[in-house]
């Protein structure tokens, strides 16, 4: 039988309450206390301290204190990734950032998702649909990436977007639900 952790990493239904997720969540905790107790360290310290939880960091990507994540494990940044401060990536399953991608402060990337069942909830069970951004691409600040979304490579999100469904690359989105913006 599949533990609550692997059923989480699976996309399938799950509960966090878990004492192997739980225990995750304490680890992250306080790997958070660490990272975000500090803007004054250098680039090198940081790059070692999103090492340490992440599951690949590329070359000089920098997420800029604060940031909160779930796990961190599932988060996986190209190089030069760029995250602004209040940056927030709920990483149940997967989160794939591609190189040279800038995401503007308090951006949300959610991976976690919830039964429509109203039953489900109830039993406390949730699920995750991963996300995949893709090389430089630019975030405004405030966007909120929902479950399940990629983001095709050199597109922009505008600020405060909504982004509810797949973007094409090269494509420019705004509001809320986001929608494509022609030139």
């Amino acid at each position: 039988m599949a533990s609550e952790k692997e059923k989480m990493l699976a996309g399938e239904l799950y509960r966090a309450s878990g004492e192997e997720l739980a225990a995750d969540a304490r680890r992250v905790a306080a790997w958070m206390d660490r990272y975000n107790a500090s803007i004054a360290r250098t680039q090198q310290d940081y790059e070692t301290l999103l090492s340490e939880l992440l599951a690949e960091v590329g070359d000089g990507a920098y997420i800029r204190p604060p940031f909160h994540c779930d796990y961190g494990y599932n988060i996986s940044l190209g190089k030069g990734v760029f995250l602004n401060f209040n940056c927030v990536i709920l990483d149940v399953v997967k989160v794939m950032i591609g190189d040279g991608t800038q995401i503007g402060p308090g951006t949300q990337i959610l991976t976690a998702d919830h039964p429509r069942d109203p039953a489900q909830r109830r039993a406390g069970l949730e699920f995750g649909r991963p996300i995949v951004i893709g090389a430089n691409v630019w975030i405004g600040g405030g966007a909120i990436i929902l479950p399940g979304v990629t983001v095709g490579d050199d597109a922009i999100i505008g600020a405060g977007a909504v982004v509810t469904r797949d973007v094409r690359p090269g494509a420019t989105v705004v509001g809320n639900p986001a929608r494509e913006r022609r030139a």
